[in-house]
């Protein structure tokens, strides 16, 4: 059953005005992307995880990729794969981040550089902070550029899963996805398309209907295996009402939602990591292979 937790009503939702630079949306979008998630939960101190370089190729094209092992032990562990915000990157913070928190869990960790990101950024950006960047193209065009990348970005996970698979360290069964704001855009449709992932957690992302996104309600409704979808209730960014409208889509009988005061960027640690515990725990639950 769907519940909501950390919830904290306001009187209105806000959405940003169309044609809005990213220097227009206050406090939340202005904050250093690059550094979101660095900042861990109480009690999540746990041992580093191993970093091995992860070949990827797609038609003959490499896509960036790191893979984060258990510190100790030999696997198979189930596969995590580790969806970066706008502006990030397969190593930024909150990849980090999770990717230990899920590594202590028993869980091998997959992370890429989506399209116009890390390793792939256009030539004409490189050296540009996340904030540069955006409000170099307007947030408009910035959104639009990553809706246009998403099939290429679903492709690219589904090269890293198979080359992640066939290690002998990486369970060859049921996988699972987590990722917010962009890593929602291109794991909602991976989720939907994808076989093996048997549990995702997503949010900061919603659906504002026909103008926005083209695909993103059909991808919603391709989704049934089970979900924990996060909210922050005064988001700028992804207004509350948008990130509902995306949750009741979602074609899961078993889907939850995690709502919590604050703007895009203040999601708090705990609730990333009950998102890391949820996909770990319905990973062991299916089983190893």
């Amino acid at each position: 059953m769907a519940y909501l937790s950390r919830l904290q009503r306001s009187s209105h939702s806000r959405r940003p005005a169309a044609g809005t630079s990213v220097d227009d949306v206050p406090d939340g979008a202005s904050q250093s992307v690059e550094m979101f998630g660095a900042t861990a939960g109480p009690g999540r101190a746990v041992p580093a995880p191993r970093r091995v370089d992860l070949p990827v190729q797609r038609s003959g094209v490499p896509v960036p990729a790191t893979l984060w092992l258990p510190a100790e032990g030999s696997g198979p562990w189930p596969a995590v794969l580790v969806g970066h915000g706008a502006g990030g990157h397969m190593q930024a913070p909150i990849v980090v981040r999770a990717a230990g928190e899920l590594a202590a869990l028993g869980c091998a960790v997959v992370s890429i550089d989506l399209p116009f990101h890390g390793y792939r950024t256009p030539p004409d950006e490189v050296g540009l902070s996340a904030a540069e960047r955006r409000s170099r193209l307007g947030l408009d065009a910035w959104r639009a550029r990553n809706a246009l990348a998403t099939t290429e970005a679903v492709a690219d996970w589904r090269a890293a899963l198979d080359a992640a698979q066939a290690r002998p360290e990486v369970s060859s069964g049921p996988a699972g996805y987590f990722g917010l704001s962009l890593g929602t855009r291109s794991g909602l449709p991976l989720t939907a398309a994808e076989d093996r992932i048997a549990a995702a957690a997503l949010g900061l992302f919603g659906y504002s209907g026909e103008a926005g996104p083209p695909g993103v309600a059909e991808a919603a409704r391709g989704v049934t295996v089970p979900v924990l979808f996060l909210v922050q209730w005064d988001d700028e960014l992804y207004p509350r009402d948008d990130g509902l409208a995306l949750f009741d889509l979602l074609a899961s009988p078993h889907k939850t939602l995690h709502a919590s005061p604050g703007r895009h960027l203040d999601i708090p640690a705990e609730q990333i990591s009950a998102a890391l515990e949820f996909v770990a725990r319905q990973l062991h639950g299916a089983g190893r292979s």
